[in-house]
C-alpha cells in the first residue's frame, strides 16, 4: 500500500503544480459560485469545490444594480480581493467583477460601432461626462453634433460651460471611439452618429447645386445654413463680393438664403452666396478709372488706413501713407467711421478685387501719375487689406471652440 502511494505521489504533485487537480483561484481572478445568503450588509457565496466567499461593504453594489436583489441559489460572479479574511473566508468583490464585465461590453461596442444611449452626468469646459455600463466616460466638445455644439459669441468659455451644463440629465446617442481599460479611458462621440445618419442625405447633393436654407448661426468667420437636415458653412469671404466686417452685417438668424455648394468633405459642406451674384468687379473699369475723384464713406478706421465704401458693391482702401503728405500720428484725426470724404483713385485691380484711394493725391495729380503710383499703391493695398483668400482659415471646418458661432 505504501508503495502504491509513493508511486502516485509524483503524479499528484504534478497535477497540483499544473493546477489540474484543483482549480485554485488567486487574487484578481473572477470566480463563479452560488449565493448562500444575501442581506443588505453582505452576500455569502459558495465557491464550489474550494471555499466560502463573502462580499461586503463598498464591494457589494457600487457598480451595478444587478447585484442588489440576489436570492439563495443564484449563480453570480465576483472578483477575489483577498484569499482569506479575518474569518477565514475568501474576500470577494462585485465591484471589480462588474468593472471587468463592463469593459468587456465596452470593447464589444467599440468593435461593432453600435449606437447606444448615454446619460449626461456632468459638464466641464472640455466636454461632457457620461456613464456607460457603469464606467465613467467623456464626450468632448469636438465630438458633439451640430445640434448640441456650443455656439457662443467670441468663444466665451464661461458661456460655453453654461451651454454644456444645460445638457446634464439628457440622453445622447453616441458611438464608442476609444475604450482602454488599462488607462481607464472611455471616449464617446455623438458627431460620429450624426455623420453616419447624414451620409445618405449628403449623397443626394453635389458641388454646384443650389440650395435654400435657414441661417442657424452667425460667427466671426461666417454663417451656418441648415437645409434638408444638413448644415453648411458660408465663410465670410463667400457671403458677398464686397468686404464686410462681420457676417451679421448682412445676415440674421432665421433668415432664408440661397447658396451654391462649392465643396463637400465628408460631413462638411461649404457654401457660397456670392457665387449666385454677378461679380461687380468684372466691369468696374466702366464705372471707375484711375485718377477719378470720388466720394466715399469711411467704413472702418485701422492703423494702416481707411476702408471706404464707394458704392454698396465696391469698397476701397486708403493706405495711411496716402492720407497726408505729413507723418500721421493718429489716423482717427483725419477721418472717422461714417464720414464722407473725397478721394482720388490711384489703383484698380479687378482680378484681386482691390482699389486704392488717396487723400494726398487730390490736389497734386496730373496725367501720367497713375503709372508712378499704381505699383506702390498696389503693394500697400496687398499688405494691408484682408482679402477673401487671406481671410480663410483652416480651423473653420473643424468648428473649433475658439471661433465659436454666436446665437443672436
Amino acid at each position: 500500500m505504501g508503495k502504491i502511494i509513493e508511486a502516485q505521489a509524483p503524479e499528484m504533485q504534478k497535477l497540483l503544480d499544473q493546477g489540474e487537480f484543483l482549480n485554485i483561484p488567486k487574487e484578481g481572478d473572477v470566480v463563479s459560485g452560488k449565493v448562500i445568503s444575501a442581506s443588505r450588509r453582505e452576500v455569502r457565496i459558495d465557491i464550489a469545490g474550494y471555499s466560502t466567499g463573502v462580499v461586503r461593504g463598498r464591494e457589494m453594489f457600487a457598480e451595478s444594480v444587478e447585484y442588489a436583489h440576489l436570492k439563495s441559489g443564484e449563480e453570480v460572479e465576483a472578483t477575489v480581493i483577498d484569499m482569506e479574511n479575518e474569518n477565514g473566508e475568501m474576500e470577494l468583490s462585485f465591484r471589480f467583477a462588474g468593472q471587468k464585465k463592463a469593459w468587456e461590453e465596452l470593447r464589444k461596442l467599440f468593435t461593432s460601432g453600435e449606437v447606444i444611449d448615454v446619460r449626461i452626468l456632468e459638464a466641464n469646459k472640455g466636454g461632457l461626462i457620461v456613464r456607460l455600463h457603469h464606467v465613467t466616460g467623456f464626450l468632448p466638445v469636438s465630438q458633439l453634433s451640430p445640434e448640441h455644439y456650443p455656439r457662443v459669441s467670441g468663444g466665451d468659455k464661461n458661456k460655453i460651460l453654461d451651454r454644456l451644463k444645460s445638457y446634464v440629465g439628457d440622453d445622447f446617442k453616441v458611438r464608442v471611439l476609444d475604450a482602454e481599460e488599462g488607462d481607464e479611458k472611455l471616449i464617446v462621440s455623438e458627431k460620429a452618429v450624426w455623420e453616419d445618419e447624414q451620409k445618405n442625405v449628403i449623397a443626394k447633393f453635389q458641388v454646384g447645386d443650389i440650395i435654400e436654407g435657414e441661417v442657424t448661426a452667425v460667427a466671426d468667420f461666417g454663417a451656418f445654413v441648415k437645409f434638408d437636415s444638413l448644415e453648411g458653412l458660408v465663410h465670410i469671404s463667400e457671403i458677398a463680393w464686397q468686404r464686410i466686417d462681420h457676417p451679421r452685417d448682412l445676415l440674421k438668424l432665421g433668415q432664408t438664403v440661397k447658396a451654391k455648394i462649392i465643396g463637400i468633405e465628408g460631413s462638411k459642406i461649404f457654401l457660397s452666396m456670392k457665387d449666385l451674384v454677378a461679380d461687380p468687379w468684372t466691369n468696374i473699369e466702366t464705372r471707375y478709372k484711375v485718377g477719378d475723384l470720388v466720394k466715399g464713406t469711411v467704413l472702418k478706421v485701422n492703423p494702416f488706413g481707411f476702408f471706404v465704401e464707394l458704392d454698396p458693391e465696391i469698397h476701397g482702401l486708403a493706405h495711411v501713407s496716402e492720407l497726408s503728405d505729413k507723418p500721421v500720428a493718429d489716423v482717427k484725426e483725419i477721418g472717422k467711421p461714417g464720414e464722407v470724404l473725397e478721394f482720388r483713385i490711384v489703383s484698380i485691380e479687378p482680378n484681386e478685387h482691390r482699389l486704392g484711394l488717396s487723400l494726398k493725391a487730390i490736389k497734386d495729380w496730373k496725367p501720367g501719375d497713375e503709372n508712378k503710383v499704381k505699383s506702390e499703391a498696389a503693394e500697400k493695398v496687398e499688405a494691408a487689406e484682408v482679402t477673401p483668400e487671406t481671410a480663410k482659415t483652416d480651423e473653420v471646418p473643424e468648428m473649433k471652440t475658439e471661433n465659436e458661432p454666436e446665437t443672436e
